[in-house]
């Protein structure tokens, strides 16, 4: 089981918020489900593109099991859609996508803050939408470094983490057990494998953390059998949460 930090007496316990990484969005029952489907945008005050989201048909009140993709660094919302889109309509998959506030992800940059309160708000947005019983984040690149990150700071939301050649995990503060899925290739001259993943899953492990890694023969990619691998990998966390398969 995973080490949580100690718990200070709460005459000075310091409430974890947007700063330490934490999200407060959970599913609920909505109270009207929306029938928008296919792709959706998020827009800000100025028009300016937010995130992107994509729902599988139909909306029959059956609940979805929502994905938080993260682009890489200097990638766009699509890059995040596009790592599981293929299997969206066969595993029942409601992807969210959003666009980091700069051209990474804020822990990267300064510490946590812009973003996790941009994923927040989108995330409940989707909530307030939609029947949704099981939360998995996942990345590509910088997105894969930032999902472990929220990932395992936010393990009572997110059931599992899907993370393509990451560089590094950053939480503060733990909280749950998410299974962790990890893959990178041999030849990755970006974050090349002996400095972060070589290094990440044995410390990932030694947590207790549940982790699947799969090394490739490859560079900085996501080649289709690792996302196939992926998928499959998620489906059995759907049978072990009761989401559906």
């Amino acid at each position: 089981m995973p080490q949580t930090t100690e718990t200070a007496p709460p005459h000075t316990e310091i409430e974890e918020n947007a700063q330490h990484g934490r999200l407060s969005a959970r599913p609920i029952q909505p109270v009207t489900i929306s029938d928008r489907t296919g792709l959706l945008s998020f827009e800000g005050p100025a028009g300016d593109l937010l995130g992107v989201a994509y729902v599988p048909e139909p909306v029959d009140g059956r609940p979805y099991r929502l994905a938080l993709m993260l682009h890489g660094a200097g990638g766009s919302p699509r890059h995040g859609l596009d790592l599981l889109l293929p299997a969206v309509d066969d595993n029942r998959l409601l992807i969210l996508a959003p666009k980091s506030t700069l051209a990474t992800w804020d822990v990267i940059v300064d510490g946590f803050g812009k973003d996790v309160r941009r994923i927040d708000r989108m995330l409940e947005e989707m909530f307030d939408s939609y029947a949704v019983d099981d939360v998995i984040v996942g990345g590509f690149s910088d997105g894969a470094s930032y999902a472990l990150s929220i990932g395992l700071t936010n393990g009572d939301l997110f059931s599992s983490v899907v993370a393509f050649s990451p560089g590094f995990a950053a939480p503060l503060v733990l909280h749950g057990e998410p299974r962790v899925f990890v893959s990178h290739g041999t030849a990755d001259r970006v974050l090349p494998v002996d400095a972060c993943s070589r290094r990440l899953v044995p410390r990932l492990e030694a947590m207790g953390y549940p982790v699947a890694y799969e090394e490739f023969e490859g560079g900085h990619e996501v080649p289709e059998p690792i996302v196939d691998r992926a998928v499959s990998w998620l489906r059995v966390g759907a049978r072990e949460v009761g989401a559906p398969a």
